[in-house]
């Protein structure tokens, strides 16, 4: 399994203006972070999880050749206004719909957002096709790999909490991003994982994400062979946090990041 981290970010990843104040470092590519987003290559098949506004230049930067699966964690901006951009790899199917996953807010969001898309086949050469379709429990692939999906607090609504399982490795990695805590569930359903992603959003709190403390907690939890923290605002500045996530075997994810599992 290749799990690629296109985006590690949120809508605050950078500020906009840069200020001595952020106590961030822009010398540091690390730092440089788009809107969150993951790319899992299971067994040869591509599955992309959420599309931000900055999707098309993730793809283009990372080398993504296809994507045969497309799951949206929930219907915010930055995770679901990228999705036009899945138009050339519909194209690469010969017009076949991308199968689209998500919870009954994500897929009526997708509904608003692209009704042009919602066809069999492309309405003309070069545009978008989705089937909707809602996330079960778990999605089993046609290489026999495993999808499993829980439920996690985001808000006044759920987003889609998720560990891929690869038949022929054994290896599992799970992502949970976009929450305000992680429930015995999905903790049981993330053990004995080769690696796992947490929502970190800030070191304080907030009333709809995890901040850092609360992601090393579950991490803990977890025990994973590897704890990645992801959709970070510009208040995490890489070289500062490492050293102290370190002690907790904790690790900042950043844009670009490949991992082998």
């Amino acid at each position: 399994m290749e799990v690629i981290f296109l985006g590690t970010g949120t809508s605050q990843g950078v500020p906009l203006i840069a200020h001595p104040n952020t106590g961030l470092d822009l010398s540091n590519p690390k730092n440089w972070r788009t809107r969150s987003s993951v790319h899992v290559v299971i067994e040869g098949l591509h599955v992309q999880v959420d599309a931000g506004p900055d999707f098309r230049w993730q793809c283009l930067k990372n080398k993504i050749p296809a994507v045969d699966y497309f799951i949206l964690t929930h219907g915010h901006a930055d995770h679901v206004v990228g999705m036009d951009d899945l138009r050339r790899y519909c194209e690469l199917r010969f017009g076949a719909p991308i199968p689209v996953y998500s919870t009954d807010e994500g897929l009526e969001r997708v509904r608003m957002i692209f009704p042009y898309a919602l066809r069999e086949r492309p309405v003309s050469s070069g545009y978008a096709a989705f089937s909707l379709h809602a996330m079960p429990p778990v999605l089993t692939l046609p290489n026999g790999s495993r999808i499993f999906a829980t439920l996690l607090p985001h808000g006044h609504f759920n987003t889609l909490g998720l560990v891929f399982c690869e038949a022929g490795t054994g290896a599992k990695f799970a992502y949970f991003s976009d929450c305000k805590s992680v429930s015995d569930e999905a903790i049981a359903l993330a053990k004995n994982a080769s690696a796992v992603t947490l929502d970190g959003l800030r070191p304080g709190p907030h009333p709809t994400h995890m901040s850092i403390k609360d992601a090393v907690e579950v991490a803990k939890r977890i025990g994973a062979n590897r704890s990645f923290i992801t959709h970070m605002t510009f208040q995490v500045d890489h070289d500062t946090w490492t050293p102290i996530l370190a002690q907790d075997n904790v690790e900042l994810a950043f844009d670009g990041l490949r991992l082998q599992l």
